[in-house]
């Protein structure tokens, strides 16, 4: 291994590492803020927040029209790109915000919630956040702050759903803690980066730099568009079709299920899409990075999603409480995709480092379709129906995306299965453990809360154990080579390299 391949790997462990332990913050927060506001509120009220959630987060990717990503990507920026990219995301992010507000009653008439308007109104102000924002964020990715944005995510996400949220639900407002905490959220965030990476503000529209943005911030924009409709195409149809009651369970159920997995791929994506980006050019060296971040994503994520799946019945009865006993079977079946939702955002990176947007593009925009097929097809048989309709069609996204990656790095269908079998040796191992241990645990009529302790403590030692006695089964060559940057990194005493 040359100077230049350990110093990128090691930079991109560094960011990993930092990035992982900040985003792990935020699953804590996130955790105990969903706690919290299901115990206070009602599945209702989730439904009408998923709801407004829908046309939010789908309305602020105009807000930029991939102005952010575009600072990543080019080679060189100078200060007409920031002063230009500043003006275009204050321009669309106040467009789009006068327009939800607008919108507002057609909106909740397509819901069919006439008390969405007010809810919508109100979170308008999360555009104008955003994108005032946005410039100061792309800067910071640029410079690789990985540690530094991921802490920022997670603080204020605690400011807004740890502390403001709850305290308002406590008090009796509501939808209108979430609004609350959303918004807080959201200001919070906005203070922090424009306090924390300063750039040039003095507004500016230039032509050469404008059409340097928006060449490649035309293409992630259209990916980005059809990516959003594949992650909300589901709650608008449950929503529609099955009431808000259906919606709030359903919403609640995919949050928690995919946010494990959404927080493993963005980190994973925050440090390998700016990393990659600099290897562009270099086809092998991506091939390598993209290996080795599939080997290391199943090693992750599939004995965890199997575990979870095990004690899923416990986990819901002990975090949510009673009234949310029919989310148990949907979040099995949401589970049964978490690796394909994770390493998905590994393709995803590969495809907008090296410029691939509009390849990209129509993959999404088969994704989205594919996500609405399948959830009208399942709400005939329910929530549960709409969870499997959903996690076929994130398997067909995760096999198109593979394709695309595998041609732009070259490697070959069997090299990316082969990276993926540790993974699954591990969890049928340690996962077919915790079913089997579970299910005799339920036969003793073992307290919820003490099975899923019980579970923890000989799961994870047990994975430990194997892969530390049994690494070329249970790690493979790309999960000890990941195994050996990190140790490098580590005090003199813990570099005791696997055999």
């Amino acid at each position: 291994m040359t100077s230049d391949r350990r110093g990128l790997a090691a930079r991109s462990a560094v960011g990993l590492m930092w990035t992982g332990l900040s985003m792990g913050g935020l699953a804590v927060a996130e955790l105990v803020a969903l706690i919290v506001l299901a115990r206070l509120l009602a599945p209702s009220e989730f439904g009408l927040y998923a709801a407004a959630l829908v046309v939010i987060n789908f309305s602020a990717i105009f807000e930029s029209l991939g102005v952010a990503p575009a600072i990543v990507q080019r080679p060189v920026v100078e200060e007409s790109h920031l002063r230009v990219g500043f003006t275009l995301s204050l321009i669309f992010s106040f467009s789009v915000a006068g327009f939800v507000w607008w919108a507002a009653p057609i909106i909740a008439n397509l819901f069919r919630l006439t008390e969405l308007v007010p809810v919508v109104r109100a979170t308008c102000g999360v555009f104008l956040c955003r994108g005032i924002s946005m410039v100061a964020q792309a800067s910071a990715q640029r410079e690789l702050r990985f540690r530094w944005l991921a802490g920022i995510e997670a603080g204020a996400f605690a400011v807004g759903f740890v502390l403001v949220g709850p305290l308002l639900a406590w008090h009796g407002l509501g939808i209108w803690a979430l609004v609350g905490a959303l918004v807080c959220q959201h200001f919070v965030r906005m203070l922090a980066l424009l306090i924390g990476q300063p750039h040039p503000k003095r507004l500016l529209l230039e032509r050469p730099a404008i059409g340097d943005l928006l060449y490649f911030g035309g293409g992630f924009t259209i990916a980005r568009i059809f990516n959003y409709l594949a992650g909300q195409a589901d709650k608008a149809v449950v929503g529609r079709w099955l009431g808000a009651e259906s919606l709030g369970l359903y919403a609640l159920a995919a949050q928690l299920m995919t946010a494990p997995a959404v927080i493993v791929g963005q980190t994973l994506d925050m440090v390998l899409f700016p990393t990659m980006a600099l290897v562009q050019q270099e086809p092998a060296r991506l091939a390598r990075a993209f290996r080795s971040a599939v080997a290391s994503c199943a090693l992750l994520v599939l004995p965890a999603s199997v575990v979870v799946m095990a004690v899923l019945p416990e986990l819901v009865q002990v975090l949510l409480g009673p009234g949310w006993e029919k989310a148990v079977l949907p979040l099995q079946v949401l589970g049964g995709g978490m690796l394909f939702r994770t390493s998905y955002k590994l393709s995803d990176s590969i495809a907008r480092a090296t410029g691939a947007v509009y390849a990209r593009a129509w993959r999404q925009a088969v994704f989205a379709c594919a996500v609405a097929a399948g959830s009208f097809i399942g709400q005939h048989w329910g929530v549960t129906g709409v969870a499997l309709g959903v996690v076929i069609a994130v398997v067909s996204n995760f096999l198109l995306m593979a394709q695309l990656s595998l041609r732009l790095t070259g490697l070959q269908w069997s090299d990316f299965a082969v990276a993926h079998l540790p993974g699954v040796a591990l969890a049928v191992t340690v996962g077919g453990g915790a079913w089997i241990f579970a299910h005799l645990l339920r036969e003793l009529h073992t307290p919820p809360l003490s099975l899923l302790g019980m579970i923890v403590l000989s799961t994870a030692p047990a994975g430990a154990l194997l892969c530390w006695r049994a690494p070329a089964l249970f790690l493979g060559h790309d999960g000890r080579s990941a195994l050996q940057v990190l140790m490098s990194l580590a005090p003199a005493w813990l570099q005791r390299r696997p055999t």
